[in-house]
Order: structure tokens, then C-alpha cells, then sequence
């Protein structure tokens, strides 16, 4: 039986993270403590209450992680701090490894220094679908595909899967593994697809358009992603990998025709002219041509099924950025 009194949130102010933070805090049967370390620097994201606790700090700041386990009594762990943009992966390939792999081991040591045998305790590794490489016109990954990661940001992501089994497999530490394919939703960075979409919609900006646009992603709506982490997290078997996904794939030009067509009804702007700034560029390197997970796993085992289908959760997102465009000119 796993303790889950104490939870530490690395990269719990982020997008994953903070969602799974709301979700602990407002949504679930939580009732322990949640203790977030974070950099703060890609979204500022906090929350209030007598069990939400904030430590601002680097995730390679080892003494920093050894005293807030000491200090929270830290019985589990889920890791969403990473660099994730795959564009600056290819630019600056060096902070993604200091923050993904190094950054992964610092926490793994703090966590085996102060667990030191228990078995009620529980690193949970967040990881993503980029590790297995690109696909081809059929078939889906699983948590038994082989690792073949085809950018700097995937690698990294790999490396760090690869310490986490290791630790798993050598010093007996108690860990479980989550691959999500992309996620979508409230609080995301305009950097993404679909924010950078919706913001350069509202904007009046060109939609850049990689390639020729076809390359495909299945989609999934945060809020299913962050129960899925919380399915695991309560009752995964121990040294388990799961694939999280939605099922719904779709090509990036045939997402961005979709975005435009909604955002044209939710916000009255004029569906031809949106379209009408679609702008294909130059492909980025070692783009993937195809994602796609199998999450039957996870569904047989733990009992998770994605709830919010790509339309529905579209327009939630849609809404969310509209209402926060307007906060802004307010």
C-alpha cells in the first residue's frame, strides 16, 4: 500500500503540472499534502490552501531536493519538471540535457538517499510518446516499443526513462512510467501548436504550417492526461509502464482548418480570412512524420478511459484562451 501523504511536484507550476496540481487539490480524494518545486519559468501557476506548499528552485540543486524531502517527508514524487519544446531542443540541445537527464538523475539520487528501502513509496516518471520515434501509415507504440528518438528533446526524455528503469532494476526504488501523446489545454505555452494557432488567429499573425503539414499527432486533452497520472499513480504496478492516449489523430493542416472554423464561431471573426493567413514554412530537422499510442493497458488494468473527444476539448480551449485575450484588453 503506497503511502501518498506527501506528494512532491517537480514542474508542478507548468502546464501538465499545474493541471495535475489542480486536479490533486480540487478534483480528486486527495486529502495530503502537495508540495510543488519549480523554476517558475515557463508558467506562473500557484495555488492557495492549507495543503498546497510552493519551493521555488533548480531541479539539479541537489541539496535543495534533499532538504524538502526531509522537510515535507516526501513519500511520493511525480516528475513533469523537462524542457519540452522540441524547436529550442534543436537550438540549445545542452539545457535539455542538464534539465531532462541530469536533472532527472539529481532527483532520483535525493529520493533514493532519504526512501532508502521503503517500499511504500513512489517515483512516478512523466514521459512522452516523442521517445519511440516516428511511426509509419498504420500501426500504434506501446509500453513495450523500442526506443528510437529522433530530436535532442526525445533523447533527453529517453536518457531519463532509461536512469529511472535503472533505478528501478538496480537499487529497487519504486517507479512507475507515463507516455502521453500530445497534450492540449488550459495554461499552455503559445510556443505549442494549438495556442500559437489560437494566438496568432486573434492576432491577425500568419499560421506557420511545418512542411507541408501533414505529419500526424493524436491529441489529448490535459484533464484526461493528469486522472490517467493519478490512475497510475494510485494503483500501478510498481516497475509498470503506461501508454496515455486518446485515440483521435488527426494531420497538423487538418487540425489548424479545424481550429480556424471554430475559433471563427466561438470569437465572430470571418472563417475565410483566418484561413487565409495559413503560411507553410520550412520543414524543422528530424521532424516526425506520425504519432500514435495503443493506451489498452492502462484502460484493462487501471480502469482509465480519455472522457473529453478532440471537438469538446477544442472548445474548451478555445474558450479559455479567449477569455484570457479578453482579461488582457480589459
Amino acid at each position: 500500500m503506497r503511502a501518498l501523504k506527501n506528494i512532491l511536484v517537480t514542474g508542478g507550476a507548468g502546464f501538465i503540472g499545474s493541471n495535475f496540481v489542480h486536479h490533486l487539490l480540487y478534483q480528486s480524494s486527495f486529502i495530503g499534502r502537495v508540495i510543488v518545486y519549480d523554476l517558475l519559468t515557463p508558467v506562473q501557476k500557484e495555488f492557495g490552501g492549507e495543503r498546497y506548499f510552493f519551493q521555488k528552485g533548480d531541479i539539479n540543486n541537489s541539496d535543495a531536493l534533499s532538504r524538502i524531502f526531509e522537510l515535507y517527508e516526501i513519500d511520493t514524487v511525480i516528475h513533469f519538471a523537462a524542457e519540452t519544446h522540441v524547436d529550442t531542443s534543436i537550438l540549445d540541445p545542452g539545457s535539455f540535457i542538464r534539465a531532462n537527464v541530469n536533472g532527472t538523475f539529481t532527483l532520483l539520487e535525493a529520493a533514493r538517499a532519504y526512501w532508502k528501502d521503503r517500499d511504500d513509496v513512489l517515483f512516478h516518471q512523466v514521459s512522452t510518446d516523442e521517445v519511440f520515434g516516428s511511426l509509419g501509415v498504420s500501426g500504434k507504440f506501446s509500453e513495450v516499443s523500442s526506443y528510437h528518438p529522433r530530436n535532442p528533446y526525445a533523447a533527453s526524455k529517453a536518457a531519463a526513462d532509461h536512469l529511472v528503469k535503472s533505478y528501478y532494476h538496480t537499487y529497487g526504488l519504486p517507479v512507475t512510467i507515463s507516455y502521453s501523446s500530445n497534450n492540449y489545454g488550459p495554461n499552455q505555452l503559445e510556443e505549442k501548436l494549438i495556442p500559437l494557432m489560437i494566438s496568432c488567429m486573434l492576432t491577425g499573425k500568419t499560421l506557420p504550417i511545418y512542411g507541408d503539414g501533414m505529419q500526424v499527432r493524436e491529441w489529448l486533452y490535459v484533464g484526461d492526461h493528469v486522472k490517467a497520472i493519478w490512475y497510475i499513480v494510485q494503483k500501478g504496478q510498481t516497475g509498470g509502464t503506461f501508454a496515455v492516449g486518446s485515440g483521435e489523430e488527426i494531420k497538423n493542416i487538418d487540425l489548424v482548418h479545424m481550429l480556424c472554423c471554430m475559433l471563427a464561431e466561438e470569437a465572430g471573426l470571418s472563417r475565410k480570412r483566418l484561413l487565409g493567413l495559413l503560411n507553410f514554412v520550412k520543414d524543422r530537422p528530424g521532424h516526425d512524420r506520425r504519432y500514435a499510442l495503443d493506451h489498452s493497458k492502462i484502460e484493462k488494468e487501471l480502469g482509465w478511459i480519455p472522457e473529453i473527444d478532440l471537438d469538446a476539448g477544442l472548445r474548451k480551449t478555445i474558450q479559455w484562451y479567449l477569455q484570457k485575450s479578453d482579461l488582457k484588453r480589459n
